[in-house]
This record gives structure tokens, sequence and C-alpha cells, in this order.
């Protein structure tokens, strides 16, 4: 009787990248293969990549090198390698890679299973279909907690941004068929889902593909008619956000006031030459109307320092930008320049260790406006979803809709009575810790 296929997958990068990872879990189990957890004592280890940044390409590099040690050692047979790096650089992992033993780009995550088959028979599977076909609708192991799940509602970016190489890694933007994700979503809140988080490279545009118009106001309204405690939205695109959109987050009880809307610069001219729609006057009078109308509203964004044509004036109205709209959340980078895009080509470059400079300049600036945040969170109430209990803590950790999954650290509570994971509690903030805050449950008679 012959023993089963071991698969050991690795997942890296974003949440779009989580989810195709899940898919391939799900194709390998429906063959009949094993899916082991640690890649040691695996027949087949796939490291679904990230290329989109520096730190994402070492991270990548790093976990294949790691396993193609384990290779050496006898503990691991065979490496495949899926995802944005091998869509990305097929020819350099080629030459250069020797452990790598098969490659799947962003257009054929569905035939992980062929290519397991052809790597065990000792073929060198290089799949690379098409980055622009309709996504395929596929089932997934979900590998977040049970309370906790994502939504992936369309496929690549038309957004063309200078800066960016994920349209030529993910392909033109392609929604999914409307009955598709509400079929999913419904099975995700049947099996208990609570926090559903709905993703894309861009959310706004769901449907102006596929339907002549946009439908993710249309699709709010339904996702909040299923079981679900949270809806969460990741990432909206400023240009997009019309009163429509506003009114459908506002008027959602279960849609989180958290928004995550990218903006990179505020300067008109960077944002001219980046290909970003939309100017420093339409982002001002945007932030202020949706703190008008939903009110609690927190922000998170995107920063990069450094772009082409930044000097320290542009430099300075970026500071001075983030201080008047006091942004509770931005994630920062230092712009490397990503060869094959636009921006890679300009001139009026910053030094990289001058971008590496002022990155860590808005880091400051962003600290002081999230310690003044968490200052007035002190004595609110706020609903958390408990994630488990923390022995280094001493304490239950969670998060409000203030925190988003992996990104936006925890908050860490006392308790009376013992909590489960995927609770809902409500919280009252006492204090902070290393930049987080803390609080203590309150109590129900």
């Amino acid at each position: 009787m012959s023993t089963a296929i071991r698969v050991a997958f690795l997942s890296l990068g974003c949440a779009k990248n989580l989810v195709n990872t899940e898919q391939m879990m799900a194709l390998c189990r429906d063959a009949g293969f094993t899916l082991a957890s640690d890649p040691e004592g695996a027949d087949v280890a796939v490291v679904n990549t990230c290329g989109f940044i520096d730190s994402a390409k070492e991270e990548a590099i790093d976990n294949i090198l790691a396993m193609g040690e384990l290779k050496k050692r006898g503990k691991l047979k065979k490496l495949l390698v899926t995802g944005c790096l091998s869509q990305r650089y097929r020819d350099e992992i080629r030459e250069t890679m020797p452990e790598v033993d098969g490659m799947l780009g962003t257009g054929s995550f569905s035939e992980i299973v062929p290519a397991v088959r052809e790597v065990l028979a000792d073929e060198t599977p290089m799949r690379f279909g098409s980055i622009h076909a309709p996504v395929e609708e596929l089932d997934r192991v979900l590998t977040t907690p049970p309370y906790t799940a994502y939504l992936r509602i369309a496929e690549g970016c038309d957004n063309r941004c200078a800066y960016c190489v994920i349209p030529s890694l993910r392909g033109k933007y392609r929604s999914r068929a409307w009955e598709s994700v509400l079929a999913e979503a419904k099975k995700l809140a049947d099996s208990g889902v609570k926090e559903i988080i709905v993703i894309a490279q861009d959310i706004t545009r769901y449907g102006t593909d596929n339907y002549g118009r946009r439908r993710l106001p249309e699709l709010i309204h339904e996702l909040c008619k299923l079981d679900f405690h949270w809806v969460r939205l990741h990432y909206l695109y400023p240009d997009e956000l019309d009163d429509e959109l506003i009114d459908a987050i506002a008027g959602e009880p279960k849609v989180l006031k958290y928004l995550d809307i990218p903006i990179q610069h505020c300067n008109d001219r960077i944002l001219a030459a980046m290909n970003r729609r939309g100017d420093k006057a339409y982002l001002l009078a945007l932030f202020r109307k949706l703190r008008e109308r939903i009110p609690g509203l927190v922000l998170r964004t995107s920063i990069i320092a450094g772009l082409p044509f930044e000097g320290e004036a542009e430099f300075e109205e970026l500071c001075d930008f983030l201080r008047t709209v006091k942004i509770e959340r931005a994630g920062v980078f230092p712009y490397s320049p990503e060869e094959g895009t636009a921006a890679a080509r300009m001139e009026n470059r910053v030094d990289e260790e001058e971008a590496r400079r002022r990155a860590e300049l808005l880091v400051d600036v962003q600290s002081r406006i999230m310690d003044e945040y968490n200052e007035r969170m002190q004595g609110e109430v706020v609903e958390v979803l408990c994630e488990g209990f923390d022995p280094a803590s001493m304490g239950y950790i969670g998060r409000s809709y203030a925190e988003s999954v992996e990104i936006d650290g925890k908050i860490c509570f006392s308790s009376e009575r013992e909590r489960e994971a995927g609770e809902f509690v409500n919280v009252r903030i006492t204090g902070t810790m290393d930049g987080e805050l803390t609080g203590e449950a309150v109590e129900e008679d």
C-alpha cells in the first residue's frame, strides 16, 4: 500500500498570496496528498513567494535557500517555487538556484497537482499560464484562525502606478463573478467566520470590468446580510471613494470604521509623475469628508519616502500633510527603483540612503500621531475580538476595529473570567505598553 505524497506549503507576502496558497492546498488535499505542517520530512515543499519589493524578495530567497539546505540533508525530496518571484525572475531562478526543481507563475496556481507529480518523477515543470486569464474559482483550505478569513473579490490591477510592478506580475484587473463571491462569503459565514476581510489590489473598482459599473457598495450591503460580526475592507483607492460607497460604509454597522486608503504621497507633481489620480487638495477634501461622515473613523495608508522628484520641500510637505490629516496608521517604505517600472527610468532620483533617512523621519512623525491616538483612547470602551491568552504578557490579546490582522498590533487586556479565542469582549482602555493599548474586560453581571 503506497504512502500518500506529503506536501508542505510556505506562504509569503500579502493576504492575496495567502488565498492562492490556500487554494493550492485544497487542490492537493482533493488529489489525495497529505498536507504536511513542516517541510522537514515532506516529499515536496511549495514556497509561494512575493516579489514586490526588495525586502519581500530577500525573504523569498532566504526561504528557498533554507529549503535547499533541507534537501542537501536528505530531509526534503523536492522544491517547487510559485508566485510573484517565480513570475518575475523565472530565468534568474533557473540559472542561479539549482535547488529549485520546478516553478509555477501567478497564472498557474491551479496546476499545482500535476507539478507535484512531475517533480517527484524527476521532471522540471515550468508552468507559466496567462496572467490575464479570468479568475479561477477554487476551493480553499483556510489557514487563518476559524473566526477570521479573507474574501478576495478581484485579481490584478489596472492602476499602473509608475513605481509598481504588480500589473506585470498579476495581470490586468479581473473581478470575480458576483455569484461566486457571494457563494464563498455565505460558505465562510456558515462555517463560523466572524470577521471577513474583503481584499484585492483595489476593491473600489470591483465590477467595473465585467459589469461596467462599481459594485462594491452593493456587495457591502449583501455581505452585511450574512452572519458576520465584522466586515473589514482592504484596499480602497482614493479616486474611487464616491458618496455611494461612503454611504454604504457609514450606514452598515457591521462594516468596520477602519479604511485602508493608500496615497503614497501628497505632492501634486510627484502624484502626477507616479500616475496617481487626484491631487493634494482632493486628498485633503476626501479625508475631511470621511471624518465628517464616519464618526470614529480610523485611517490607514501607505507612504513612500524618496520617490523621484522629492526634494526637501516636497518631503516637508508630506510631513506637514500627515500632521494635518493625522492618519492613525501608516506603513512607511523607502523608495527603491523596481526594474521594469516607469519610475525606475526617471531622473530626479533620491539617493537610497537619503530615502531610508526620510522614511525613518516619517516613522517618527507617525509615532507621535499614534501616541496622540492612544492618549485619546484612554477610558474608552471598545469591542475586542479575543485571539487567545498570551503567556508573555499574562493577559489576553485581541484586536478592535482599529487593528487589522498582522499589520496593526494588538490590544492586551485582563479579564476576571476565562475568555475564548473568537469571542468578542468589551474592553476599557486603561494604558499603553510598547506603543500598544492595554485594558481590562468590562465584566457583565
